[in-house]
């Protein structure tokens, strides 16, 4: 199960970079980066959803817990990737990687962990009733 769930979250991060890619080139001339980026971040939820309510079952989740492990493993991926990689292999300084953080700023991000947690247990219960 674990295989499988590392193997579905690399397409969820080239779903995200495609995301990104199209919020620099399309979104952020049109309606500048603030509200680029709250477009994007909705986006970038549903594709997440979308994706992940399909593949939940190709991983194959035996139980609820496994579900939120799923869910968990690619939070944990993800954040390790933004920090680690968007520090070390990108040069972005914390505070600007922080930023994305800031609900108070209007920075919505944190939605895109809640989707990627979410959405394998959404998954798993519906596929049950």
């Amino acid at each position: 199960m674990i295989t499988r769930t590392v193997i579905v979250w690399f397409g969820l991060l080239a779903l995200a970079v495609a995301n990104g890619g199209f919020r620099e080139a399309v979104l952020v001339p049109r309606l500048g980066l603030g509200m680029a980026r709250a477009a994007s971040s909705v986006m970038l939820s549903l594709l997440i959803a979308g994706v992940g309510w399909v593949l939940t079952h190709w991983i194959g989740p035996a139980t609820l817990q496994d579900a939120w492990t799923i869910g968990a493993v690619w939070v944990a991926l993800t954040l390790s990737f933004e920090f680690l990689g968007g520090h070390f292999l990108f040069g972005k300084p914390w505070p600007e990687l922080l930023a994305d953080y800031n609900l108070f700023a209007g920075r919505i991000w944190v939605l895109v962990l809640v989707a990627t947690l979410m959405t394998p247990a959404m998954a798993f219960t519906a596929a049950r009733m």
